[in-house]
């Protein structure tokens, strides 16, 4: 049996192996893989750039970042594992505008999209491409904006169900312009293109991943890109300024986020190894050629995503809530 004073001592020895855990922890990180939840089905855009991201990451953590998908309930469910996982840097996320802004509008969520989460860094966003039925009668944005006006109400816009970003642009048009659309759910970009081909709904607000190989072969049109600068990938197709429907800019944003109360340290390291990432000229390139824009460096702080998210939420919700969108 242990004497008193033996047992004092361990426990001494316990004690002070827990105030140091911390810090040694932070000082050895990664010690194993790190775990990227995606919080979409494998193969899909968002996929993609976790993967690529993930490898990018891989050389400068010195561990293998695994990706890991979790789809559901429009990325909510792969959201709240990471949540709550343990905030030991070991769980990573990979959010959007969806998960991490438009969601917390329209769910009622188990988590807090803005409490919840350390920021880690910005990745990349994809502006949206208005597009429309290739018998659709009008041949530009204007055009497009008169066509719809006289049809407010009847026309149908194809979306990727309640609260996607498909459908929230539709609703940020129908403001815009004044006129009334009606929102067509379907399940994913993919069928909302297929249904835009076959002349089952006039219009979409896709993303250039999943509309231009459809624009190109002319069984769509584009009107135009909702950002500031033309597509590199389709350089044909005009800007909503240059379109006519000036300050319309629509984006699809990832970051990386990692459960609230992730060590700071922690949070440096993961920033450094996503920043490195994205500095690699064949991510960059690869990340261009799937239709995204890149952060310039000086937004690619945990800061700066930060006070990106908050005021995406504050320019967002509102419009949200006013159009009454809620989770069925």
């Amino acid at each position: 049996m242990l004497t008193r004073k033996v047992f004092l001592v361990a426990l001494n020895l316990t004690a002070i192996t827990a105030v140091l855990a911390g810090p040694l922890a932070a000082d050895d990180y990664p010690s194993r893989p790190v775990t990227m939840i995606v919080p979409y089905p494998a193969g899909g855009p968002t996929d993609a750039i976790g993967r690529v991201i993930a490898q990018g990451m891989q050389p400068v953590l010195g561990r293998p970042v695994v990706v890991e998908n979790i789809g559901g309930a429009a990325g909510s469910l792969g959201t709240q594992k990471v949540a709550t996982a343990t905030p030991d840097g070991y769980t990573i996320g990979l959010g959007d505008s969806i998960t991490h802004v438009l969601n917390g509008a329209i769910y009622a969520l188990k988590y807090d999209v803005l409490k919840d989460f350390e920021p880690i860094s910005l990745l990349a966003a994809e502006p949206v491409v208005l597009v429309g039925r290739s018998t659709l009668p009008a041949s530009n944005l204007r055009e497009l904006i008169s066509w719809l006006k006289d049809n407010s109400g009847k026309s149908l816009a194809g979306t990727a169900g309640v609260g996607s970003v498909a459908d929230i642009v539709i609703y940020f048009l129908e403001k815009q312009i004044g006129a009334g659309i009606r929102h067509i759910p379907y399940r994913g970009l993919g069928p909302v293109i297929q249904a835009l081909m076959a002349g089952e709904v006039d219009l979409a607000a896709g993303l250039p991943a999943n509309v231009l190989s459809q624009v190109q072969a002319g069984t769509i049109k584009a009107f135009a890109v909702t950002a500031k600068m033309r597509l590199t990938g389709a350089p044909n197709i005009p800007t909503v300024d240059e379109a006519g429907l000036e300050g319309f800019y629509q984006s699809n944003w990832h970051a990386l986020f990692a459960p609230k109360g992730t060590p700071k340290e922690i949070i440096g390291k993961l920033n450094a190894a996503a920043v490195t990432a994205l500095a690699d000229p064949q991510i960059r390139d690869r990340l261009v050629a799937d239709g995204q824009d890149l952060f310039p460096p000086d937004e690619l702080t945990p800061e700066a995503l930060a006070a990106f998210q908050q005021r995406e939420i504050a320019q967002r919700w509102p419009i949200v809530k006013a159009a009454g969108i809620k989770s069925e």
